[in-house]
């Protein structure tokens, strides 16, 4: 018999739930009495299940119900031991609060955030430095209100808009909203608490002189790309030139105002040329102390939440949704961001490195395998090297004959 110690007792996905204490879900769904008048489906075990199939990446409840019936003789190491209907799940997701999965991410994040720190970095501001963005998910039903002009034809396709800001040395957001998709980004800048010192990276769709002002009052800096139509008034500057006598950095200092609404605001606007694209970008920060090159690359930066929102597209359940209310959508996209979560802390747990996409489907896989999650992550290959040596494995040799 082989000794090979990449298989243990608890399939992976049972690993995966490790990292969630059980405790912990029953003491929010006790405190928020998200279990009220339910008989046999509750909190965990509906967690449990949902995870179950964002993670093997079910379009529908159908799938789902056939998925852990296949599974039934593993169900006990999950920790639960109820085979869950059809009708039942479908009910729980439109009857039980999506903010019961939003606390269960926001605890597994208030634990886990120090050990997706990356304490790499030199650089000061790296540390202080927020992102904030939102994105899209598109609705086939008109479940929330949609952007844009309604078609000649039926009724446009409804949108939910997930506002998200994140530290970019965790890489995993802190603070999630939800509104309908016709909502404009700046409306949640007005929001925003930032301490002393940080640092807020964002596209132009949040420019807002009033919240900048607050922002500078407050200590806190923001970076930006600056909108092409933006009045502005030069008070000072400098550019430089380069071996071929062309001005590739403009940095000045300068005034911008809204005269309806009596408003001005100091800024520092950065123009540089990037060759990769051939044109130039314009930037606004009220950072005056920097040098322009680390305003550029905070900018850069910005498109760690890009990568965030097509990690969470590409790799998980947000284009079928598994009920059409808005708690059921919301409900969704909150176990999705859990599942990236755990994701994220096994990588992190993980020496050998692999890419986001590559890890979620070798667990996708395997995710009710008997493996260890770990020594397997750290080298897959060795395990079939030991059945091949321990029991003297080898292709047959091919002859005429039998």
């Amino acid at each position: 018999m082989s000794k090979n110690r990449h298989f243990t007792g608890q399939p992976i996905y049972s690993q995966i739930l490790s990292l969630v204490k059980k405790e912990k879900i029953n003491q929010i769904s006790r405190e928020g009495h998200y279990d009220h008048y339910v008989k046999k489906l509750d909190g965990y075990t509906h967690f449990v299940i949902m995870l179950y199939a964002v993670l093997m990446r079910y379009d529908s409840l159908r799938e789902i119900v056939i998925g852990m019936l296949s599974e039934a003789n593993k169900i006990n190491h999950l920790g639960i031991n109820y085979m869950v209907k059809r009708s039942t799940l479908s009910e729980a997701n439109n009857r039980r609060d999506s903010d019961f999965f939003g606390q269960i991410y926001f605890s597994l994040y208030k634990k886990y955030k120090g050990d997706l720190a990356d304490s790499r970095s030199d650089k000061r501001w790296e540390k202080l430095l927020h992102i904030m963005d939102s994105t899209t998910i598109t609705l086939f039903s008109n479940v929330l209100k949609g952007a844009g002009r309604n078609p000649k034809t039926g009724k446009k396709k409804g949108g939910i808009k997930v506002h998200t800001i994140l530290k970019a040395e965790e890489g995993i957001p802190f603070s999630i909203q939800f509104t309908s998709a016709a909502t404009h980004d700046h409306i949640m800048l007005r929001k925003l608490e930032l301490s002393n010192g940080a640092f807020l990276a964002m596209d132009r769709a949040y420019i807002d002189y009033k919240v900048f002002q607050q922002l500078t009052d407050k200590g806190c800096f923001y970076v930006t790309k600056m909108k092409k139509n933006l009045n502005y008034k030069p008070v000072k500057g400098h550019f430089i030139i380069n071996e071929e006598g062309l001005v590739v950095l403009n940095d000045q200092i300068i005034e911008l105002k809204k005269e309806k609404e009596d408003l001005q605001h100091t800024s520092r606007r950065i123009e540089y040329w990037e060759k990769k694209k051939q044109h130039s970008v314009v930037l606004l920060t009220n950072n005056f102390d920097l040098p322009p090159e680390e305003i550029i690359e905070i900018y850069f930066r910005r498109w760690q939440i890009e990568t965030l929102f097509k990690q969470l597209k590409q790799n998980f359940p947000l284009k079928y949704f598994f009920g059409e209310s808005v708690n059921a959508i919301k409900t969704q996209i909150w176990v999705v961001l859990i599942a990236n979560l755990l994701l994220s802390v096994v990588k992190r747990k993980i020496h050998r490195t692999w890419s986001f996409s590559n890890l979620v489907t070798i667990i996708r896989q395997m995710l009710m395998y008997y493996i260890d999650l770990y020594q397997f992550g750290e080298n897959p290959e060795r395990a079939w090297l030991y059945l091949i040596k321990e029991q003297n494995l080898s292709p047959p040799e091919l002859t005429l004959f039998n």
